[in-house]
């Protein structure tokens, strides 16, 4: 089967394992320790101005990130499962939501002030995914921001079961060096980084500032 189509069929199963409609605050993931989207956007938020544009790449549920930063923020959410996209314009009622391949957007030049990628890019191929980042670093206006978690360890595969949903789910993803240098070569200056651990492994999250020349 396709990747995405695995990744597609994968979250319309698995929408309801994966997270509840429970807007929940740092510390409420018992078995997510390191989900903590509202202490991200804690510290992502005071960068922004009032009427900053942005682009989430895998919106999921909307569950809290849509919700939250629509009230404030012109904000548009993209996933590429429909049932993730249906339950996030419930969720977030006022957001642009829209059911699509992110790899397939076609957006102007410089229309966002702000972008995010949380646990979303990971289930792109890895070979697609050096185009997806010119195109992010084209999207952003100069001096915009890009927050993203980047995988430490280059992996491909699938896990059977998801979430115990009874879905397949695809993942690929090079390792964080190799996406620093992605990053550095398309223009961006590296804010900061935080390490997020998950079990034996982890994620580095990321804030990016693509540069004004």
């Amino acid at each position: 089967m396709d990747p995405k189509q695995i990744v597609r069929s994968g979250y319309d199963a698995a929408s309801y394992h994966y997270r509840s409609d429970a807007d929940l605050r740092p510390g409420d993931y018992p078995s997510e320790a390191t989900l903590h989207y509202h202490d991200w956007l804690d510290r992502l938020e005071p960068l922004l101005s009032p009427d900053a544009r942005l682009l989430e790449l895998g919106c999921g549920c909307g569950l809290p990130v849509a919700r939250r930063l629509t009230s404030k923020y012109r904000y548009t959410g993209v996933d590429l499962s429909p049932v993730q996209c249906r339950r996030a314009q419930e969720n977030a009622p006022t957001a642009e939501i829209l059911s699509a391949d992110m790899t397939a957007l076609d957006f102007p030049p410089a229309n966002f002030d702000a972008i995010l990628a949380f646990f979303s890019i990971i289930h792109i191929p890895v070979e697609e995914q050096p185009l997806l980042y010119k195109r992010i670093t084209s999207w952003l206006r100069p001096g915009g921001l890009f927050m993203v978690t980047l995988p430490l360890t280059a992996w491909t595969g699938t896990e059977d079961n998801w979430h115990d949903s009874g879905a397949t789910m695809y993942w690929s993803h090079a390792d964080t060096p190799t996406y620093l240098q992605w990053l550095d070569v398309l223009g961006f200056d590296i804010l900061w980084t935080s390490f997020l651990p998950e079990g034996e492994n982890g994620f580095n999250l990321v804030l990016a500032e693509k540069k004004l020349q």
